[in-house]
């Protein structure tokens, strides 16, 4: 078996956990849908797709939410609302902590946004150690689409079974797979340490 040379992990429910409901709560207090109302929008919005996508900017993302939701805030108030929702999963940290301090390149691989990203990098020191961040707003794609794939290869140099990849989503994990990565689908960090230690990445002690 190849030795992988470099790690990709995926952020949400990988390296940090997520709650959108407290998102929908904070905007519904200062605009006019129910909690449940935003919290639908979020999950099944084309906006939200195109935020992520890249296809929308910020500014244009915050403008049409206040139309939508009568949001009454500024910009900097719905910031807080929206992108302070995430929570360190501090097991799967310490497992990137010490592949990078083993010398192993470690790069973070999300389906993700401007205002989420700008949140978990001024709040999370772990963000900050990576190699590299390959995130969908920046590229104009989201997994699994083979476009964001293409671009952890050339940002890592590396490919095929040299790529270990960690995530939660079982079609991202596939796509990767496709491309001849070495994958664990992230279910728990217990095994997902596990499945790490037997690459013989990091020591069973």
């Amino acid at each position: 078996m190849i030795t992988p040379q470099a790690v990709v992990f995926d952020l949400g429910k990988v390296l940090v956990d997520f709650d959108y409901s407290i998102a929908a709560r904070r905007i519904a207090a200062r605009g006019k849908m129910t909690i449940l109302e935003i919290a639908k929008f979020i999950n099944t919005s084309p906006l939200f797709f195109a935020y992520e996508s890249g296809r929308v900017t910020t500014r244009q993302f915050f403008d049409e939410i206040c139309e939508i939701t009568g949001f009454r805030g500024d910009l900097a108030e719905f910031s807080g609302c929206f992108a302070d929702i995430f929570t360190e999963i501090a097991p799967m940290v310490q497992m990137q902590a010490e592949l990078q301090l083993r010398g192993m390149p470690a790069y973070a691989f999300s389906n993700t946004n401007e205002l989420a990203i700008a949140h978990i990098q001024q709040n999370f020191t772990f963000y900050t150690q990576f190699t590299g961040c390959i995130l969908s707003y920046e590229h104009g794609a989201m997994k699994p689409d083979a476009r964001l794939y293409e671009v952890v290869e050339r940002q890592s140099g590396r490919r095929g079974a040299e790529i270990l990849y960690l995530d939660d989503r079982p079609e991202n994990i596939a796509a990767g797979a496709e491309r001849g990565w070495q994958v664990i689908l992230h279910e728990s960090p217990e095994l997902s340490r596990a499945a790490v230690q037997k690459l013989g990445l990091l020591s069973r002690a």
